[in-house]
């Protein structure tokens, strides 16, 4: 086993939308040997995909079916392009996720949109962590599959769930413990209630999660993988000229962010301000590269 050292990683769902993204997100895990949790987002735009189920289904519009069906194809075609020997099981797992899925659509009585929202869209973060988690073990990067909703306890508060920090922290130090494992990996943007219901975390719910685990296992850093080289101080897609900064502080991430800089949620940033728990923003097409 590594040292006591763990790090928390978060990859969001431009780094996992293809089989060539989840090699990828192998790759740069096996360039490290610390204790790692690695925290990952819904593959693609699978959670616009089931938005959209989700507001066909709360419209009686049952074509909502064709929807589930391509979005069950789109991920099939990433588990069979990365799988040989196991690719029957792996197919077996993501129809057990469908079949959960559906059989939530048929027998909900509850259709207030906040906790249906929850209850749908969370199944894209446990579908691509399903498959990253399997990818990795047959890469020979043994890992232990976590459910978020285990060990992040929120309020009932649906869509913007409120961590509850004291119950949180009990159940993380059990389930993360690094004695025998050194790899966790576990789902960004959900958390459970008491009750055993799905909450999600909001606007940058999965950076969110990689904070809240970073602060309660009292990580030494956080690494968000991106598709960019770091933080830059404007949007590219607004100015040609952008230069990228090596170095900002919590203060200035959060006012940069208030001023509508795509860079950190600021409720992302508070957990790690508290416990100063440096925040680094890489490149996973360049993981070589310093970053911000």
């Amino acid at each position: 086993m590594s040292s006591g050292i763990v790090k928390v990683f978060k990859f969001g769902g431009a780094s996992v939308r293809s089989a060539e993204g989840v090699r990828n997100l192998a790759n740069v895990i096996n360039r490290y040997s610390e204790n790692l949790v690695v925290v990952v987002s819904a593959m693609g735009k699978t959670t616009n995909a089931l938005e959209i189920i989700l507001a066909k289904y709360l419209d009686n519009d049952l074509s909502y079916a064709v929807n589930i069906a391509s979005l069950k194809k789109y991920h099939l075609d990433i588990v069979n392009e990365l799988f040989n020997r196991i690719k029957d099981l792996e197919e077996r797992n993501l129809d057990l996720l469908f079949t959960d899925l559906e059989t939530f659509i048929k027998t909900n009585k509850n259709f207030d949109y906040n906790f249906c929202y929850d209850q749908i869209v969370s199944f894209g973060e446990l579908i691509s962590t399903t498959i990253v988690s399997a990818y990795l073990n047959t890469f020979g990067l043994d890992n232990t599959w976590v459910d978020a909703r285990n060990c992040i306890k929120s309020d009932a508060t649906y869509r913007e769930g409120n961590v509850d920090y004291k119950t949180s922290l009990t159940l993380t130090k059990q389930i993360f413990d690094f004695t025998h494992e050194r790899v966790f990996l576990t789902q960004g943007f959900i958390a459970g209630t008491q009750l055993n219901t799905t909450t999600t975390l909001g606007r940058e719910g999965s950076d969110y999660t990689a904070a809240i685990l970073a602060n309660l296992l009292d990580a030494e850093d956080v690494t968000i993988w991106k598709d960019v080289e770091g933080v830059l101080n404007a949007d590219p897609k607004l100015f040609k000229k952008t230069c990228k900064l090596d170095f900002v502080s919590f203060q200035e991430a959060i006012e940069l962010a208030y001023c509508g800089a795509q860079i950190i949620h600021p409720k992302t940033i508070k957990p790690l301000q508290n416990k100063k728990i440096p925040l680094y923003v890489k490149s996973f097409i360049h993981p070589e590269a310093i970053g911000t």
